[in-house]
């Protein structure tokens, strides 16, 4: 008894122990199986299941207070059948549990535990999910078991270790948020009885025994206890071994801390608790949400205790022992699977091909099957045919041979003769015809079918589309277009049940050619005349059928069978199952296709034998309604699949008249399923004692290409007994048979399948390649060569051959017979006895690192994991998906509508680990979708290449994903090992040899340019101000646009040197020169005047982006911060903003009291300041330039008078600036290129700038381009988010600009303010949607820039236009330049950054060793001009870190000048074209910033290459920013869609980054739109990002952690 008890069934329904006899009567558990069965199956909702089962058992349950009642049946029965059941766990309602028998053998069961048992401490961190995405669990659920404060109460907890006098309890509940976890792997995988043992930190181990257990749960306090705990857990009453401590444990837990009652409400799911951890460093943390600094970043305890477990789950080795690889220069080679060279290899003879016995010689056989029909239909006619039966299970109809003949007669007839389209017959013989009947008229069915017959056409049969978008009905539309079908015959109830179209005909269905339906009921058939007979000829080779397959890639095939091959199948199979005149035989199998159709329509007619048909949906209501009928029948044969003897058992009531003595033949169609034995063993069980023999169970191998390869024979025929193999499942793996010794837990057992066909021949083959024959002990393909097989793939002639016409081969290569085999694709062996075993199907095999293994033991190992709490049975699909050069196993259940978050994960991460054990394989990805929401096969079960399809397309909408990447993936190129760097010198030696050149270039000379430059002879910008104010005072230098286009202020140069005397006045008296002065003004003439006003004054201005009012906690501080880095002993601004910085608001976003001087300066009294100051020297400080660098860092730059004045000469260089020129910008002015073009260029070289401030396009978004047009500009400046918000916001109204008369003809040069990689695609996309407008494609292209030079190329107006090149991404990684053609793999495009500015030299430099690089070679981009900036401003004394920044000499060659170092990559290229100085041009590319580039596997990665590919995987996925946290890639997107659609995104941003960057990803989170922070130039903020991920700050709809 103890050995059957993992199946769970027995235990409890069979032999009821008294106690639990005494507990139900049986009407009320066979009414509880019943509704179990609905649940799974649909038919009925939770809710509904929970009412009707509450009803069934209330009467049944002795009340105690407050204890859930089904919980308490439980308990009960639990307790008292321990005693004769040690392994078994009972779940709530009996039913459920048993299951689980057909997909499960008890040995696999057990050793499922075992496997789990070994992983009990591993933990695994949690996805966390929003709130809102949960849909269908409630706030408890989400709650771990005893979230009590009792650790507040006690002072805080010592480490774990330490853990001595805190709490007796730590095995399951411990508060922390690791021992939830803990119960993931701990939750039942003790593999030991009652007894099992649990040691505490006390060194108190407690033993507990029924006798306590049962106490415990009668105790009052634990009633009270459990009552509060089932609203959190789910309590392991499985079919595992009952770990009973748990219960005791708790109960006793509560008895002893009385005062936790409570628990407490959980924020959007997340579990806050207080918990002390280790971190990635080994420092202890404490206190819930305690902040520490780790890399000087806030971290939340939550997000990074989450990374460390996953970490640590990381740190275990992997499988596979990484081989040592061979890297080449530039290829990352991915590592190919060497065979393990102790791996099992076959060791028999060859296997000799297996003849089945001759096919008998039967005198009166008839010639071919309408032949046979004619005989009974003329002979018998009252003899019955086809019992066709209702929902309720009565006999509906009875189809006599003498009806089937004279109505199929009719059909001929009528198809023949009554349709026709223009006087032509519709239908010529030999044509398709479409059979669509539902699976309960099988009496229609049997009429169309052999009345196509009888008019020689060729019937296919198909299943009913019930709506336009079946799973694989595209597909068969496919099958019917190509095997050219035009007509459909139905049934009149059939026909108007489908979908219409709104002329009233059937609607087209989606792939489906335009058909025409005929419904074959009686009124629209046609008796034929007297005269007219159906020509019977003899069986020839001509199509007598084609049965429908769908492959595994979900393509849908047609098979087509001979009459023939029709004739001799049946002639095989009568003979193999000893079918007799007249026998009667139920059939509960599609009789559409397969063994249904061979034995239930066309053998069945052959033999004159009468057929109960039993419909699915009969089954579905009645699960005994084919045993009920073999009895009522006294049937001879029943002709089933194990789930329906499966089925059986759950319903088996106790009726005593049931007898299945009649039963010769039990025949299992699908007894080729590894799970088909636990189901007949188990039936057998059970059915033995009402008169079923055990040898009349006949499982058979069949395959819709070979039709039946095997069947065990009846009894009577005197054939040797069954047999049973154990096989190792490691053995499997590589196709070897071993039968299992030493290892019990990896095993598959399986039974075979009988002999082989009469008159066929079988071999085995191997699987890929040569068909060589396999040796004995080798698993390969079946193959068989006979008479009854199918011809060939309609319409697929090289298919066809492949299958059809295999030759196979013997070792030396000779063929082994001239008649050509077909393959069955049946994986197997041929055993002792000449049986034939099967071991798995080609459409279930997935090659994992050269390792086979089969879907269906995958299937079968993950429901032996008591599954029966969280997921469906019989709804789980396993399925491989191809990524990086690999098969990757998926496995996708339905989860059950009440199981929590927890338990599913619980039971998940289980999943994983029992795989791992059992198969040695890891599974890539597991998905729970909601209940009923996988796509169905027609009978049942899922259509796994339709789920895959939805996978791959993220279509399946998951509610809760698991992905291990890292366990699975073992092929990724070895880590880049840094080779020791070439010195410098050599560098230069090796590119001199190669004839290259060093990687330098410059801009125009400066000194050289005459040109009539009036402001050269001022040393100082305020000098020019003054000048112009005196010589052109009326000359208009700004204009500053509103939201609706008009102009908001201006400003001549003699208004903006009044207005800049007015604030110096007011500086002098109240400040010192050279104290610095905080400008904080919206963008606007204020700015730029207060600018000058402060040089007058010799104080040094600092501009400061205001405060946004809406979003002051986010933008308040960085004033701040600013403020306080840049030492200003002022702020300047206006009184709105003034009142702004000292509000209540602001008060709760800085300490406002802390604030230097404000001053406003909306009304300034008019005066003229005494004197003007004078700087000494041009070096003196100018201005200082703070900016936020993309990667956080809030870095100010030195500007001096020389520096300012040279970038303003530059400038007016390159763009050709005089007084009579206008530029347009659109540009924040407060740092950068944007603020020197705002506030310095125009005073210095006298042109008109027409200033768009960048916020006002988000009322209007046309604003800047209308005025652009309006004024004709030449030349303007943009930045990225403001071309973004163009290109987003007037991509579709390009033409309603047009008809406003905007037109950007006038355009030369657009250029784009940046400091980063030219935006290509976006640069494309605007020039592409403009051209409409008459903007050139060759006008807009990018400026570089960065902190230590503001101004470094700008396209300007003269010059070649911007080249683009294609470099190989993955030499990139590399640090190399390789470059390629357009289009080739891996190929990244990058676009030149614009001209080198006048003055200014630029250098590739080797970033280790500082040494020159040559030409097309990766380094960091130096700079040497009088524009750099003199050095950074900080308050943190960090100047010497960076002091090299600023002033750097070349460790060889020129050792004299001194550069700047920028921190981005690029590389110089010399080009064919000419620049304006008749040079050949150097383009400068910009790749990236360095301190933004990730160190991962010793490659080197940008970013930005990383979110480009997972943008592109997904249409809903907005926006994306990568970053790593200690070592693992995290990666968030910004989801635009559905919040369903988040966990779709797991898998497909998981794939992409593996197959295009060879990296893992660690953690991916899904986030709404707007939650990546952009900065003003448009650039990802990855840094931000990043400490709110980690002070869990983003609220985050899923975050998923990849183990």
């Amino acid at each position: 008894m103890a050995e059957r008890t993992s199946a769970g069934l027995l235990t409890m329904m069979l032999e009821p122990t008294p106690a639990v006899a005494m507990t139900l009567p049986a009407e009320v558990r066979e009414k509880l199986a019943e509704l179990e069965l609905e649940l799974s199956e649909g038919d009925i909702t939770q809710k509904g299941y929970e009412k009707k089962r509450g009803k069934l058992l209330a009467p049944y349950i002795p009340q105690i207070q407050g204890v859930d009642p089904s919980l308490q049946i439980d308990n009960r029965i639990q307790a008292s059948s321990q005693a004769v059941l040690p392994g078994s766990k009972h779940n709530k309602s009996r039913a459920a549990n048993t299951r689980d028998e057909r997909f499960r053998s008890d040995l696999h069961t057990e050793a499922v535990q075992a496997a789990l048992a070994k992983y009990k401490e591993r933990k695994m961190p949690m996805p966390s999910k929003r709130r809102s995405v949960l849909v269908q669990s409630s706030v408890e659920a989400c709650t771990p078991p005893d979230t009590s404060s009792a650790s507040e109460d006690e002072g805080s907890l010592r480490r774990q270790g330490r853990l001595a006098t805190s709490t007796p309890y730590q095995g399951h509940g411990h508060p922390a948020v690791e021992h939830w976890f803990n119960r993931v792997i701990q939750g039942s995988s003790t593999s030991s009885s009652a007894s099992s043992t649990s040691s505490h930190p006390g060194g108190r181990s407690v033993t507990t025994t029924n006798t306590t257990a049962h106490a415990a749960l009668n105790a009052n306090a634990a009633a009270t206890a459990l009552a509060d705990l089932m609203a959190h857990t789910q309590l392991d009453n499985h079919s595992a071994p009952p770990d009973v401590t748990g219960l005791s444990e708790r109960s006793s837990l509560h008895a002893e801390r009385p005062q936790v009652a409570s628990v407490r409400g959980v924020s959007r799911g997340y579990n806050h608790h207080t918990s002390v951890m280790e971190t990635a460093d080994g420092c202890e943390w404490r206190g819930e949400g305690s902040l520490s600094l780790m890399d000087g970043v806030p971290v939340n305890s939550r997000v990074s205790s989450k990374i460390q477990q996953l970490l640590n789950t990381l740190k275990r080795p992997k499988r596979p022992p990484l081989r040592e690889f061979f890297v080449d220069d530039f290829e990352e080679l991915l590592d190919v699977q060497q065979p393990d060279p102790n791996q099992p290899k076959p060791e028999g003879q060859q296997m000799s091909p297996l003849e089945g016995e001759p096919l008998g010689v039967v005198t009166n056989w008839p010639p071919s099957l309408p032949a046979a029909l004619q005989r009974w239909g003329t002979t018998q006619p009252k003899s019955p045919c086809l019992t066709a039966l209702d929902n309720a299970g009565k006999p509906v109809y009875t189809l006599t041979y003498g009806k089937l003949w004279t109505r199929s007669q009719k059909l001929a007839y009528t198809l023949l003769n009554k349709l026709s389209t223009r006087n032509e017959p519709l239908l010529m013989p030999g044509d398709r015809v479409a059979l669509v009947f539902p699976n309960n008229d099988p009496v229609m069915f049997m009429v169309a079918f052999y009345g196509c017959l009888l008019a020689e056409l060729v019937p296919v049969p198909i299943e009913v589309p019930l709506t336009r978008k079946d799973a694989g009905s595209q597909q068969i539309g496919f099958l019917l277009g190509s095997c050219g079908v035009t007509l459909a015959l139905t049934t009149d109830a059939c026909q108007k049940g489908l979908p219409k179209a709104q002329t009233g005909e059937v609607a087209t269905f989606k792939g489906w050619p335009r058909l025409l339906w005929f419904v074959t009921d009686g009124k629209h058939v046609v008796k034929p005349p007297k005269d007219w007979h159906p020509p019977i000829r003899e069986a020839s080779n001509d199509i007598a059928y084609i049965e429908y397959k769908t492959s595994k890639e979900g393509s849908t095939m047609g098979i087509t069978v001979s009459h023939s091959a029709m004739l001799a199948h049946c002639h095989a199979l009568t003979q193999a199952c000893g079918y007799t005149e007249a026998e009667t035989i139920t059939n509960v199998l599609d009789f559409k296709r397969e063994a249904g159709l061979w034995h239930g329509v066309l053998t069945s007619v052959m033999n004159r034998m009468h057929v109960i048909s039993i419909p699915y949906s009969l089954m579905k209501v009645n699960p005994l309604s084919w045993i009920q009928k073999v009895h009522t029948y006294k049937a001879r044969v029943a002709v089933v699949k194990s789930r329906d003897m499966h089925w059986s058992l759950l319903a088996q009531r106790d009726q005593r008249d049931i007898s299945l003595s009649s039963l010769r033949m039990l025949i299992v169609a699908d007894g080729a399923n590894p799970w088909s034995i636990s189901s007949c063993d188990a039936f057998l069980n059970v059915f033995q004692a009402r008169g079923l023999r055990p040898e009349v169970i006949c499982p058979c191998a069949s395959s819709s290409e070979a039709m039946t390869v095997a069947i065990r024979r009846p009894p009577e025929m005197g054939v040797p007994p069954p047999g049973k193999a154990v096989l190792s499942m490691g053995g499997l793996s590589h196709s070897v048979i071993r039968v299992d010794t030493e290892e019990k837990l990896s095993v598959l057992t399986v039974q075979d399948v009988g002999q082989v066909m009469p008159g066929a021949l079988v071999c085995v083959v191997r699987v890929e390649g040569t068909p060589y024959l396999c040796q004995t002990d080798e698993v390969g393909e079946i193959c068989m060569s006979s008479g009854s097989t199918g011809v060939a793939y309609y319409g697929l002639p090289g298919m066809t051959k492949n299958i059809f016409e295999t030759i196979p081969v013997t070792s030396s290569g000779v063929p082994i017979s001239d008649r050509p085999f077909t393959r069955t694709s049946l994986l197997g062996f041929v055993g002792p006895d000449s049986l034939v075993f099967v071991v798995g199907k080609m459409d279930g095999l997935m090659v994992v690192s050269g390792r086979r293994h089969n879907a269906d033991d995958v299937v079968a190992t993950a429901l032996a994991v008591e599954p029966m709490k969280f997921v469906y049975r019989g709804r789980i699909a396993v399925f491989s998906v191809s990524v990086l050069h690999d098969e990757r196993i998926v496995v996708v259940a339905e989860q059950r509508p009440d199981a929590s978050e927890e338990d599913s994960f619980q039971w998940m991460s289980r999943v994983l680990q029992a795989i791992d054990s059992i198969h040695q394989v890891g599974v890539y990805c597991l998905a729970l979708v909601p209940a009923n929401t996988l796509p169905k096969a027609p009978l049942g079960g899922i259509h796994i290449s339709e789920t895959k399809q939805r996978f791959l397309e993220g279509a399946l909408h998951p509610c809760n994903v698991l992905m291990c990447p890292h366990t699975c993936v073992t092929n990724l190129p070895k880590p880049r090992q840094k080779q020791p760097e070439v010195g410098p010198a050599s560098m230069i030696v090796g590119n001199l040899v190669a004839g290259k050149r060093i990687a330098q270039a410059c801009g125009r000379d400066v000194a050289q340019l005459e040109d009539n430059d009036q402001a050269r002879k001022f040393l100082y910008i305020q000098d020019v101000l003054q000048w112009r104010a005196q010589a052109t005072p009326d000359h208009s230098l700004f204009l500053v646009l509103n939201a609706k286009g008009t102009v908001a202020s201006t400003a001549s140069c003699l208004q903006l040197h009044k207005r800049a005397e007015r604030v110096a006045a007011a500086l002098m008296g109240r400040l010192n020169t050279g104290d610095h002065v905080a400008l904080v003004y919206p963008p606007g003439i204020d700015l730029i005047a207060t600018f000058y006003g402060c040089l007058y004054a010799g104080c040094v201005p600092v501009t400061v982006r205001p405060p946004h009012p809406q979003n002051l906690a986010t933008t308040l501080p960085t004033v701040k911060m600013i403020v306080e880095v840049s030492k200003s002993v002022c702020i300047l601004t206006t009184q709105a903003i003034m009142k702004l910085l000292k509000s209540k608001e602001a008060a709760a976003a800085v300490d406002i009291k802390s604030w230097p001087m404000v001053m406003d300066t909306d009304d300034l009294p008019r005066k003229k300041s005494p004197q003007m100051y004078k700087p000494p020297t041009p070096e003196m400080l100018a201005y200082l330039d703070f900016s936020v660098s993309t990667t956080g860092i809030l870095a100010g730059v030195k500007m001096s008078h020389a520096a300012t004045s040279a970038l303003c000469r530059s400038i007016k260089l390159q763009c050709e600036l005089y007084p009579s020129r206008q530029i347009a910008i659109c540009l924040d002015p407060y740092c950068g290129l944007g603020f020197a073009l705002w506030c310095l260029c125009s005073v210095y070289s006298g042109h008109q700038s027409i200033l768009v401030p960048p916020l006002e396009l988000e009322s209007n978004a046309s604003l800047w381009l209308a005025a652009v047009s309006q004024y004709k500009v030449r030349v303007t400046f943009c930045s990225y988010s403001v071309m973004e918000m163009c290109t987003k916001g007037l991509g579709s109204q390009t033409e309603a600009l047009r008809l406003r008369n905007v037109n950007l003809s006038c355009v030369r040069t657009c250029m784009v303010v940046a400091e980063e990689r030219p935006r290509i695609a976006l640069t494309q996309s605007f020039s592409k949607i403009f051209k409409d407008l008459g903007l050139s494609p060759r006008a807009v292209s990018t400026t570089f820039g960065c902190r230590v030079n503001v101004a470094i190329c700008l396209q300007g107006t003269a010059g070649p236009d911007p080249t683009t090149v294609y470099v190989d991404m993955r030499a990139l990684r590399h640090d190399r330049v390789r470059l390629v053609e357009r289009g080739s793999p891996h190929s990244l495009p990058l676009m030149e950054s614009g001209k080198i500015l006048p003055g200014v030299k630029v250098i590739i430099a080797n970033t280790e060793t500082k040494g020159p690089l040559g030409d097309s070679h990766l380094g960091e981009i130096w700079v040497s001009s009088p524009h750099n900036a003199t050095g950074y401003y900080t308050v943190y004394g960090e100047e010497a870190l960076h002091a090299d920044h600023f002033n750097t000499k070349l460790s060889f060659g020129d050792t004299q000048t001194v550069w700047a170092r920028t921190g981005y990559l690029g590389f110089l290229r010399r080009t064919e074209l000419t620049d304006a100085s008749g040079e050949r041009h150097d383009a400068l590319y910009v790749v990236g910033s360095l301190d933004e580039t990730l160190e991962l596997r010793g490659m080197r990665y940008h970013p930005i290459d990383i979110e480009t590919s997972v943008i592109r995987s997904h249409k809903s996925i907005a926006e994306c920013a990568v970053f790593t946290w200690t070592n693992l890639l995290v990666v968030v997107v910004e989801l635009e869609g559905s919040e369903q659609e988040a966990l779709d995104l797991v898998a497909l941003v998981t794939n992409v980054v593996l197959e295009e960057h060879y990296l893992i990803v660690g953690v991916v989170v899904v986030v709404d739109p707007g939650v990546i922070p952009i900065n003003s130039r448009g650039e990802k903020q990855r840094m931000h990002l990043r400490d709110g991920f980690l002070a869990d700050q983003l609220d985050p709809i899923y975050v998923a952690y990849n183990m």
